[in-house]
């Protein structure tokens, strides 16, 4: 049953995880997922759903970005949280946080894609809480049980980060609520979407903000190289 999870989940997150494995909560939801495979599409590919995993492996992390429920369309969604796959454009969120990275990372450009995984290689965990979706219906699989599996992979976060602690930004309400106050440093604003991002997300500094944390605690070689995704250009 659990094959999925050995094959496409990194070691030592697949280690974290394994007692999550067993309980009622993810046997249901593998087999609302079973079910849901075979009279519909789901996204992400179903060997992408723990792309996060393998992109940023756990004893990498360094900064935890927050989504709520993957793209639901064609081209989209590919496991981390506002990330797409070309040839789609980055959606107006992304660009909304593009505007902020290139308002605090000197250097920084824009790039013309969508692809966010240079950053999760870099440290970046862009993880969504709920890990799949039902093509063209938002949030079709909220609520089943993923939001309790990815608070376990918040927990196995604060666990391998010991004493030195983690960056997390927390967007909008849903990721506020998800991202309890911890010793590590919790960054909070509003959602980067159009809707809400000109009432505290632009302007917010949370990206050099996380860097001088993490260059306090990490040394200089600590901090994220945003501008991974400029060099890709």
């Amino acid at each position: 049953m659990h094959s999925l999870e050995q094959d496409t989940i990194e070691e030592a997150w697949y280690a974290a995880l394994e007692p999550e494995f067993s309980k009622p909560y993810f046997r249901k939801l593998k087999q609302f997922l079973a079910a849901e495979m075979k009279s519909h599409t789901i996204y992400p590919a179903a060997a992408d759903i723990y792309s996060w995993s393998r992109l940023t492996p756990l004893d990498q992390v360094k900064v935890v970005i927050l989504g709520q429920d993957p793209y639901h369309d064609v081209n989209q969604a590919h496991g981390l949280a506002f990330s797409v796959l070309p040839p789609t454009k980055p959606p107006p969120s992304l660009r909304n946080i593009y505007k902020q990275l290139a308002a605090d990372i000197p250097g920084f450009i824009p790039p013309a894609f969508g692809d966010l995984s240079p950053l999760a290689r870099a440290g970046v965990l862009f993880l969504n809480t709920s890990l799949s979706v039902r093509a063209h219906k938002a949030a079709s699989h909220s609520g089943r049980g993923w939001e309790e599996f990815t608070q376990a992979a918040l927990r196995a976060v604060l666990d391998a980060a010991g004493d030195k602690g983690v960056v997390f930004m927390a967007w909008g309400l849903h990721a506020q609520k998800t991202c309890a106050s911890t010793k590590h440093l919790v960054l909070k604003s509003a959602h980067p979407s159009p809707l809400s991002a000109r009432r505290g997300f632009l302007g917010n500094g949370h990206f050099a903000t996380a860097n001088e944390w993490l260059k306090e605690r990490y040394g200089e070689y600590g901090v994220v190289d945003w501008r991974v995704l400029s060099e890709k250009r």
